[in-house]
């Protein structure tokens, strides 16, 4: 079990860096993936981005495929509708030019299905020193690449386009339900299947399970690429609402994401657990005493039992067995010197 000092070093190092990766600090990821699902939706995690933004004084570009109102905070917003990837990326060029931005692509669904053998070189030639990108991918969303007739087919030898997305980015962070994961933990404490929700469930009509996206706050699955190659992994929880006590991190900064180990609930469930496995290490509850008392003990070991006695009259009769040779020839050495 690791000790208490380096569970307090692994917290402070991961708050640190989810803290500079929410506030875009020292450009410490270029390329930031989202990947949600119907069961939690990525809005929250990119409301915390513009918030921590604006707060840094930074520019937010918001490029629309889907979303008809940009959020709060936005200084520019950029329609992607119907548009070719060549308008797009000029409008977007223009809009990041000369000062610290934050570039966010509200889904990355239709690039993947209208366009895949241009999405490389698209996100490429958005990163820039002063830009940091943030896209979001949906699990969820049936992929329907181009056909292969088309002049935008794609090869089958090329990997896939969410595959591709994964292996750009330079931070990958999935979101889940918090009101599913704790009930996933209760069902593997107690050794049973954990339950399905939406439409991992396999039922008709079913889409959206029961707690998707609760108000309470997000799930966050963080996979961190550091520039030589390792990567950090950890789970946070992002609280939406006030109560939970926010992390003092070095230079007196608040940071109010926490571990999701850290969470009441979930640490009150770890406590659970333990407690019951100490009950299964202890005796069972009986109307007497089961125990033996040291004059019991003592007169226990004092028994001795017939196998004993067999045993030590099985290792006498061959202690004798072997000792017959030896006698028979001091037997025929004398008889011999009595004859002459």
């Amino acid at each position: 079990m690791p000790s208490k000092e380096s569970l307090d070093h692994r917290r402070t190092h991961n708050l640190l860096l989810i803290s500079r990766l929410l506030s875009l600090r020292d450009a410490a990821s270029p390329f930031t993936l989202i990947l949600d699902t119907l069961s939690q939706s990525s809005k929250p995690l990119i409301r915390e981005y513009i918030s921590r933004s604006t707060a840094a004084k930074c520019k937010i570009v918001f490029v629309s495929f889907e979303t008809f109102n940009a959020p709060c905070g936005v200084t520019t917003t950029i329609s992607a509708r119907r548009k070719p990837i060549s308008q797009l990326q000029k409008e977007i060029s223009d809009a990041c030019a000369g000062q610290r931005t934050l570039l966010i692509l509200d889904s990355l669904n239709p690039l993947c299905s209208s366009s895949p053998s241009s999405l490389a070189p698209f996100l490429s030639s958005l990163l820039s020193p002063t830009t940091s990108l943030l896209g979001t991918y949906h699990l969820d969303t049936t992929l329907c690449l181009p056909p292969e007739a088309s002049a935008q087919a794609y090869p089958d030898s090329a990997p896939h386009p969410v595959t591709l997305l994964k292996y750009f980015a330079t931070t990958l962070i999935t979101t889940h339900s918090i009101t599913h994961m704790l009930a996933a933990k209760a069902a593997r404490d107690r050794s049973l299947a954990p339950p399905q929700w939406g439409l991992d469930e396999g039922v008709e009509g079913i889409v959206v399970g029961l707690g998707a996206s609760p108000p309470e706050g997000v799930v966050l699955e963080m996979e961190y690429r550091r520039k030589s190659g390792r990567g950090v992994n950890e789970w946070f929880f992002l609280p939406l609402r006030e109560g939970l006590q926010k992390s003092v991190l070095p230079g007196s900064v608040l940071e109010k994401v926490i571990l999701l180990e850290d969470h009441p609930q979930w640490r009150l469930s770890e406590q659970v657990k333990e407690s019951g496995a100490k009950d299964e290490d202890e005796e069972p509850m009986s109307t007497f005493e089961l125990g033996l008392t040291e004059s019991q003990k003592k007169a226990r070991d004092e028994v001795v039992l017939p196998y004993f006695d067999a045993r030590e009259k099985v290792g006498l009769e061959a202690e004798v067995q072997s000792c017959l040779p030896l006698i028979e020839i001091l037997m025929i050495s004398t008889m011999k010197r009595m004859r002459y």
